[in-house]
Order: structure tokens, then C-alpha cells, then sequence
């Protein structure tokens, strides 16, 4: 299993990226809407995001609606291709042609 990468591969991560991966290139979603989706800690999620920005799959814009703070994320180009050759090399492990 040397083809999955490690990064992407935790099960947490593999949610984030994959629900970040629905979105469309440019579009952006909210820490907070994530979190509900996905039924995670803000301190689960936020470590998580570490990992992945560390990697440069995600980025997080810091942002104010008004006085309260908003934090966006997105895949960055590395990190939609990133998932895509992570989806590609896991239907070669199930043996599914791409």
C-alpha cells in the first residue's frame, strides 16, 4: 500500500480532503460548516488541517464576517491532484480500472 499517501490516507484526513474535493476549483467552505458536516472536535478538525496545509493540499484564509472570525478552506491545486492520484492508485489496489 506504498501508493496511498500517508497524508491523505488517515481516515480523518480522508473525510476532509474528500468533502473538500466536492467542492468546486475556487470554492471555499467555512471551518464551522465543515465541522458540523463531518461530526468532528474543533481540535480534531483543526489538527487535521495542520497536516494537510503542512502538505500543502489545504489552505485557510482568516477572515472577519463583521466582528466574528471566519476561517475558509479550500484544496489547493497540489491537494485536489493529490486526491485524485489517491482515489487512482486505490482502485488499483481494488483492482477496478481507471
Amino acid at each position: 500500500m506504498d501508493e496511498l499517501d500517508p497524508v491523505i490516507h488517515a481516515a480523518a484526513r480522508l473525510k476532509i480532503t474528500a468533502s473538500l474535493a466536492t467542492l468546486a476549483a475556487g470554492d471555499r467552505i467555512a471551518f464551522a460548516r465543515l465541522q458540523e458536516l463531518l461530526g468532528m472536535t474543533a481540535g480534531n478538525l483543526s489538527t487535521h488541517l495542520r497536516k494537510l496545509e503542512d502538505a500543502g493540499y489545504v489552505e485557510a484564509v482568516k477572515t472577519h464576517q463583521g466582528r466574528t472570525p471566519v476561517t475558509w478552506l479550500a484544496l489547493t491545486r497540489t491537494g485536489r491532484r493529490a486526491f485524485e492520484d489517491y482515489m487512482e492508485a486505490l482502485r488499483g489496489l481494488l483492482g477496478e480500472s481507471v
